[in-house]
């Protein structure tokens, strides 16, 4: 059995640790023990970062590297927090075939102000919290899919047994909310990625403003009501011109100020968001009848790291906002005054360009009266893929519905003899990419209509016919099945 390896000759004020595959302290030099106590590999991490580290360990021990991740240590002093800047490198010893090996973590406490560190790690947070979200965006539009679907079912139901008038209301009260609920989960992953390569685009700013009213619902209204505090809206969002931007980046600002004038009314208050135009220029207004500011704060607002709430703010909002205003050619005012409350004023100059409806795409796919199709539906989810097989079925369809991408390629294996195949994209063992590639090496010709929950980059490159996203409407699937049917199909 290969020895456990012993710690090197290091400089002094290098911390260096050596860790087992399950991430247990083996060795340490003076420095890290210093820093990090006798207590354990991450002995005065707080218990969130000592389970962050604790997994950069565990990827390191399987042959990747993770470099360049800023911790906090807790010192006792009173201080504040001492930043550590750490790298996980695997130790690939010959000998060693389970493809588990030690772990050597070195790094350095940094110079850097802690104010610097601790927005690191609550950027490292907010993108771990971010991932967890997108994981339930994902799950949410799954069973989204399965409520619309069968809400489209018992409407086929009720025309058939002649249902009343009433019976029909709810229905569509029904599908109305489920499609709000729809269209937040995607405002809510568009936010969340926040994709640099979007391209800039002519944006409706009323439009924008709305969704970020809807988007930041639970901040202005649900929570100050458990709190027993009220936050009335005032909204006047007229039809401006648009102007050129990136749609995530201006939600990503008005997100921002409106939650700092939620901050700023702990007693409870107004917030007002508007719209409208100056010249050739749109105006967006987002003000509070809070707090306010003195003029020696307005002064130093939009300055990195600067904060007047405490240890609950990173200093960065304003500034990061200021940025994206600014790479959109456009100016942020304020007027504020102590106890007056504060409005926050963003002017972009007019696009020549037309914002394109959101849902153009859908609606231009028809339903269609031709003869059904020979279909396979795949999906690992059986509430999904069961809701899917039978509309299609209504549609006149021949439908065949497996459980994931190995089951699909059995199938195939059985009997290709089919006009397309409908994949989910994200399924555990083979993905519908996977899938969609494999069916494209061994039954060439074959269409191949991917169905995502995910945002538009998850799908990104993937090799097939078509992309509709869930939740769907019926007429829009069939459609799209058809269409690549007719285009690709033998």
């Amino acid at each position: 059995m290969e020895p456990a390896p012993s710690l090197p000759f290091v400089a002094p004020e290098l911390l260096t640790a050596l860790a087992d595959p399950s991430g247990l302290r083996l060795d340490c030099n003076e420095a890290w023990r210093e820093v990090f106590g006798d207590d354990g590999l991450w002995g005065r991490l707080p218990l969130e970062d000592a389970r962050f580290a604790q997994e950069h360990a565990v990827e390191a021990s399987r042959g990747g590297s993770v470099t360049n991740e800023v911790f906090l240590i807790e010192r006792s002093t009173g201080e504040g927090p001492l930043p550590v800047l750490l790298h996980f490198q695997p130790i690939r010893l010959p000998t060693i075939e389970s493809g588990r090996y030690p772990v050597s973590i070195h790094g350095e406490v940094m110079r850097e102000p802690a104010s610097w560190a601790a927005e690191q790690t609550r950027r490292r947070r907010m993108e771990m919290l971010g991932r967890m979200s997108m994981g339930i965006a994902h799950d949410f539009n799954n069973l989204l899919t399965a409520v619309l679907g069968h809400a489209e079912l018992l409407r086929s139901d009720l025309l058939r047994l002649g249902a009343g008038r009433d019976a029909q209301d709810h229905l569509r009260s029904l599908e109305q909310a489920a499609g709000d609920g729809a269209s937040l989960v995607r405002k809510i992953q568009q936010y969340i990625r926040n994709e640099k390569q979007e391209r800039a685009e002519a944006v409706a700013l009323h439009g924008i403003a709305e969704e970020v009213l809807t988007l930041t619902r639970p901040y202005w209204y649900n929570e100050p009501r458990r709190r027993g505090i009220a936050i009335q809206v005032q909204s006047t969002l007229r039809p401006v011109p648009a102007i050129l931007g990136t749609p995530t980046e201006l939600r990503e600002v008005l997100v921002n100020l409106v939650l700092n004038a939620v901050q700023a009314m702990p007693a409870g208050g107004t917030l007002s968001i508007a719209t409208s135009r100056r010249a050739r220029a749109c105006v967006v207004e987002v003000g509070d009848t809070g707090v306010g500011m003195t003029e020696s704060v307005q002064r130093r607002v939009f300055e990195p790291l600067f904060t007047t709430k405490g240890s609950g703010g990173s200093g960065m909002g304003l500034t990061m906002s200021q940025g994206i205003v600014q790479e959109h050619n456009g100016r942020i005012e304020i007027e504020s005054a102590p106890g007056r409350g504060t409005l926050f004023r963003l002017v972009f100059p007019f696009s020549t360009g037309t914002p394109a409806p959101e849902t153009a795409r859908e609606t231009a796919l028809k339903p269609s009266t031709a003869p059904g199709l020979r279909l396979l539906v795949v999906d690992d989810e059986p509430m999904v893929r069961t809701v899917t097989s039978k509309l299609l079925r209504l549609r006149g369809h021949t439908v065949r519905e497996v459980d994931g991408g190995p089951a699909a390629l059995t199938a195939l294996a059985e009997d290709a003899d089919l006009d397309a195949v409908v994949t989910d994209l994200s399924m555990p063992d083979m993905s519908g990419r996977e899938l969609a590639a494999a069916i494209r090496q061994r039954f060439p010709g074959l269409p191949v209509l991917l169905l995502t929950g995910d945002t538009d980059a998850e799908a990104d490159g993937a090799d097939v016919s078509a992309v509709v996203k869930k939740p769907f409407q019926l007429d829009v699937l069939d459609a799209a099945v058809r269409e690549v049917a007719k285009r690709e199909g033998a």
